[in-house]
């Protein structure tokens, strides 16, 4: 490992390390290599921005083609017509498809090609003898853009018409799009001029759903498409206004992406979703304890509006997140949203008013009701960041949240109340710039958020969760008994009775007359006992078993 090794200089790294460099950059007039098989790229005049065309991409190229004796054997520029063929297909000479990759639209260049990449051996006569080296000067007019989505062939896209930005659509968002369906003798089977479907569910055919999550706003494609992604072995029975489709029938689709509402899945069970009507402005969302100024319609699903504030003049309603002051559900997915925001917010009865009934103020929710919520962010009060934040303030904060928890474990809320326990915690996790004073008492405030999280998670029977936050406890203050009792709590309910005994006899060392580690002691000892009943009647069948099993044996002797 003392050894020394020398690193070559940067002009000489491809060589060395046997890089390809397979996309230099030219001046005009310049000429390089490309990759390792001798083929060779002068500029000759730069093309239009950056893209290059790809694999499958369908080129439109004028050339002219010499032997290096300035032998003209081919020329699209004499016929008059433009060439066109597949990129990356076989279509053309190795060369072609090689070089061609690392051309802008527009550009113009010169490619000397080995015959290895070129006729080889055996040449093309009569115009191009063996093992010839060529010359071809390619200008790049266009290409159209090419995708094999699925990577397997049986969706292409061919893009028409480029769209706006870099966004594609997701599974949950919900898509305008126009589309004419045919099969490949031109029969059309299905048409719409504007309909609209949410992704994950898509709508005529799965190919649709597949092309639309690749394709930006105002995009225009052609889809060649493979019976798997159209109607497969059965067809399509003719409907309505649409025509049959054969079993094992392709389909062309032109397909244009309209526009489309981003669907965000506010909660993991899909419960609470937020359909963006209007984007916001900037990057800036509400956090826990924020205070925010909305308009707001509240909706039942047969339109019934029972709540309407902050319209028709009417002050806008106001509210703090992450206190209980609305529904969960609202809650949540107004702490998603940007100021300026427009959104419908759907809510599953989970996370609205349950299976009880509810009063509002224009109307009566009925019970397991999924509400809708038509919500305008119009302003918002960030609760103040950490990192904004002085010594003295994070001690501050970290002492309002921990009260906060305290309120919500004594109203048995104990979800919430270990939200703010980590919250208070992560006020002062880092107490480098704190004072010698200020550390004892972030210490102290630490250890009992860190507590009193750990006894929320034995409510809630997370117990591997009170078990590491006791330990981070006593990682610092080793001889800390209420870390020791609830960690001892925690490894009893995971069955390690060996670990709890240990923790509960250092608790009683410590503290020989702390009533409830006593009492948590006796729970052990029952626990033990229980087991060791267990234990002697699972060993007592085995071995009745076992006999069992030897009589025969001890017989037969």
């Amino acid at each position: 490992m003392d050894e020394d090794f020398d690193i070559p200089p940067a002009d000489e790294m491809n060589d060395d390390m046997d890089l390809p460099d397979e996309n230099p950059i030219f001046k005009v007039g310049e000429e390089k290599e490309i990759g390792k098989q001798g083929l060779k790229k002068k500029l000759v005049k730069e093309g239009e921005g950056w893209d290059t065309p790809e694999n499958d991409d369908e080129v439109e190229v004028h050339y002219t083609g010499t032997l290096l004796d300035g032998t003209q054997f081919d020329s699209s520029r004499v016929k008059g017509t433009p060439f066109k063929f597949t990129l990356g297909q076989g279509q053309v000479i190795k060369g072609w498809d090689q070089g061609i990759k690392t051309m802008k639209k527009g550009e113009n260049a010169i490619f000397t090609i080995p015959p290895e990449l070129a006729y080889g051996e055996l040449g093309s006569p009569p115009t191009i003898p063996p093992n010839a080296t060529l010359q071809f000067d390619v200008e790049l007019l266009s290409w159209v853009s090419v995708k094999d989505i699925c990577k397997d062939g049986s969706i292409f896209k061919k893009i028409l018409a480029e769209g706006e930005k870099w966004e594609n659509p997701r599974d949950p968002d919900e898509v305008l799009v126009k589309y004419e369906a045919r099969l490949d003798d031109g029969t059309l089977v299905s048409k719409s001029d504007g309909v609209e479907f949410t992704v994950r569910e898509g709508y005529f055919c799965p190919a649709l759903s597949k092309a639309v999550k690749t394709m930006k706003k105002g995009e225009k494609v052609l889809l060649e498409v493979k019976p798997q992604y159209a109607f497969g072995e059965k067809g399509k029975l003719a409907y309505g206004e649409e025509y049959a489709v054969p079993p094992n029938a392709n389909l062309q689709i032109t397909l244009e992406l309209v526009s489309w509402k981003t669907v965000k899945e506010v909660t993991d069970d899909r419960k609470v979703l937020k359909k963006i009507l209007k984007e916001g402005e900037g990057y800036e969302r509400p956090n826990d304890g924020t205070l925010v100024k909305v308009k707001l319609i509240g909706k039942l699903q047969d339109g019934t509006v029972f709540l309407k504030k902050g319209h028709d003049e009417e002050e806008l309603f106001e509210f703090k997140t992450d206190d209980e002051q609305v529904i969960d559900g609202l809650d949540r997915a107004v702490m998603t949203m940007k100021k300026g925001e427009v959104a419908l917010v759907i809510v599953a009865p989970e996370y609205a008013f349950g299976s009880t009934e509810s009063q509002q103020g224009l109307a009566v929710v009925p019970p397991n009701s999924t509400v809708y919520y038509e919500v305008e962010l119009e302003s918002f009060v960030k609760e103040k960041e950490s990192w904004d934040m002085n010594t003295q303030e994070k001690i501050e904060a970290a002492g309002k949240k921990k009260e906060d928890g305290n309120a919500l474990f004594k109203a048995g809320k104990y979800a919430r109340a270990s939200k703010k326990y980590e919250k208070a915690a992560k006020y002062i996790e880092y107490d480098s710039s704190f004072s010698e004073e200020e550390k004892k008492q972030a210490k102290a405030l630490n250890a009992t958020c860190n507590l009193n999280n750990a006894a929320c998670k034995l409510k809630l029977k997370d117990y591997k969760e009170a078990e590491k936050l006791c330990t981070k406890v006593l990682d610092i203050e080793s001889g800390n008994v209420k870390a020791l009792y609830r960690r001892a709590q925690a490894y009893i309910q995971m069955a390690d009775l060996e670990l709890a005994e240990l923790d509960i006899k250092k608790a009683l060392e410590i503290d020989p007359n702390n009533r409830d580690v006593k009492l948590e002691y006796k729970v052990l000892k029952e626990k033990v006992k229980e087991y060791n009943k267990k234990d002697a009647k699972f060993y007592g069948n085995m071995f009745a078993r076992m006999s069992k099993l030897e009589q025969p044996q001890a017989n037969q002797q």
